[in-house]
C-alpha cells in the first residue's frame, strides 16, 4: 500500500536535483541555453532569507537561483512547486518561514499557500502591508517598494 509523503519529506526529497538541463530550440529565446532545475530546499533557503518588511516573487527568487548555478534560467513551474512545497512544511513542521512574503508576478498573493488568501492577507497586514483587491486579485499595493 501507498503511503503519502509528508510536506517534510517532499522537501528533502531531491530526486538528484538540482540540474541544468539544455535548451535547445525556439525555446532558447525564453530560457536562454542552460535551464534550472531547482531542488526543493534550495527555494525553501531563498524563502527564508526574506527580512520583515520585504517581500520578494517567485521570479527573483528563480533569478537568484540561475544565477547561483551559472544557468541562463530557472524552470517556473518546478520552482512554483517547490515554493508550495516549503509553504506546507513549514506549517506541517512548526517552522516560521515567512511564505508569505513570496508574492507571484504583478505582486499577487500565492492563494495556494496554507490557509489561502485569508491567512496570508492577515500575516502581511500584520506586517504592516496593505493588500487590495485588484479585479480578481488580491496584491500587496506598492510591492514593488519592499522588494528585498
Amino acid at each position: 500500500m501507498y503511503k503519502q509523503k509528508t510536506w517534510k519529506e517532499k522537501l528533502e526529497s531531491d530526486k538528484g536535483l538540482p540540474k541544468i538541463v539544455k535548451v535547445e530550440g525556439k525555446m532558447t529565446k525564453t530560457w536562454g541555453d542552460k535551464l534550472l532545475i531547482a531542488a526543493p530546499m534550495e527555494v525553501y533557503k531563498e524563502m527564508e532569507k526574506i527580512p520583515k518588511g520585504k517581500l520578494t516573487t517567485l521570479g527573483k527568487i528563480r533569478q537568484r537561483l540561475a544565477k547561483r548555478h551559472g544557468a541562463t534560467a530557472c524552470c517556473p513551474t518546478s520552482s512554483g512547486i517547490f515554493a508550495w512545497i516549503a509553504a506546507n512544511a513549514a506549517e506541517e513542521m512548526g517552522k516560521s518561514l515567512p511564505y508569505w512574503r513570496t508574492l507571484k508576478g504583478e505582486g499577487e498573493i500565492n492563494e495556494k499557500y496554507p490557509g489561502g488568501i485569508e491567512k496570508q492577507k492577515k500575516l502581511l497586514e500584520k506586517e504592516g502591508f496593505r493588500v487590495i483587491k485588484k479585479g480578481k486579485k488580491w496584491v500587496v499595493e506598492d510591492w514593488e517598494k519592499f522588494l528585498f
